[in-house]
């Protein structure tokens, strides 16, 4: 079956791009994208380094004022549960715990 499809010239171009970025022709790249075969967003198969959840922990983390991280419990990965649920410490040793952090106690 063939297909004729008028497209602004900038929805072609963006198109080609895909194509080109994913290592394949535009009749490829459209067959894949007609199969729901190409990865969402478009682009995503892109050979650029994709950031680390690291770096955007780093970054999110960024905006926190430090009057408000010193506020957070030093066991809290470890302890999460007692936290979270109320439950009782897995560890007896308590670790430095900012005074009011720990209200369920």
């Amino acid at each position: 079956m063939s297909m004729v499809i008028e497209l602004p010239d900038s929805q072609g171009e963006a198109l080609a791009a895909a194509a080109a970025t994913c290592g394949l022709s535009l009749a490829q790249y459209l067959g894949r994208l007609a199969e729901g075969r190409v990865p969402a967003p478009v682009g995503a198969c892109s050979n650029e380094p994709s950031t680390r959840i690291s770096q955007v922990i780093a970054a999110i983390m960024a905006d926190v004022p430090p009057a408000e991280l010193a506020k957070l419990p030093s066991d809290g990965a470890s302890e999460h549960d007692h936290y979270i649920y109320g439950w009782p410490r897995k560890y007896t040793t308590q670790k430095s715990v900012p005074q009011g952090a720990d209200s369920q106690s």
